[in-house]
């Protein structure tokens, strides 16, 4: 039996996006992977800027929806993927899995990554409450998704702790 949990929190500004990017950095692992969802403009690129800036990277991240992939050097490897222009088809042609082993993948527009990619998924949808305020909802239903889960800020639900042994 598999346990699920979710979370919110509300960002204000730009600088509390990022921030809680950020704040979750600490937590993340090579192999981790983050499904960004949300409409255009919903703050998911200044989250992964605050991902970036957790995690050492120096370079100023920007969003690869032309791209499609951007590397970033830090503590640990931050590969930003933006699905937007694809199909959910088209993912599996990307080289995603060799990202992933190298570091944690952080995918704009995450709800085209196959079901397989979703299973262990942290993923975050990401809402427009007002021109600056946004709400952020993290979902995990396995693996080291709940584990992040329990590390989101705010009080994770008693379903992660449990799974993951966490007392946050």
């Amino acid at each position: 039996m598999t346990a699920a949990g979710s979370a919110s929190i509300t960002t204000r500004t730009t600088e509390d996006t990022e921030a809680l990017g950020e704040a979750l950095a600490g937590s993340l692992a090579a192999g981790d992977v983050l499904a960004l969802s949300g409409p255009l403009g919903a703050g998911k690129t200044r989250f992964v800027a605050g991902l970036a800036r957790g995690l050492g990277c120096r370079a100023r991240v920007r969003s690869p929806s032309f791209t499609l992939i951007n590397e970033y050097d830090g503590r640990v490897r931050l590969i930003h993927a933006d699905l937007y222009r694809l199909d959910g088809a088209d993912a599996d042609g990307l080289g995603l899995e060799d990202g992933a082993a190298r570091g944690v993948l952080a995918v704009e527009w995450g709800e085209k990554l196959p079901p397989r990619w979703l299973a262990e998924a942290l993923r975050l949808d990401f809402e427009l409450l007002s021109p600056e305020a946004r709400r952020i909802t993290a979902h995990a239903t396995a693996g080291r998704g709940l584990a992040l889960l329990a590390c989101w800020p705010g009080s994770a639900p008693p379903e992660a702790r449990r799974a993951t042994g966490s007392r946050a």
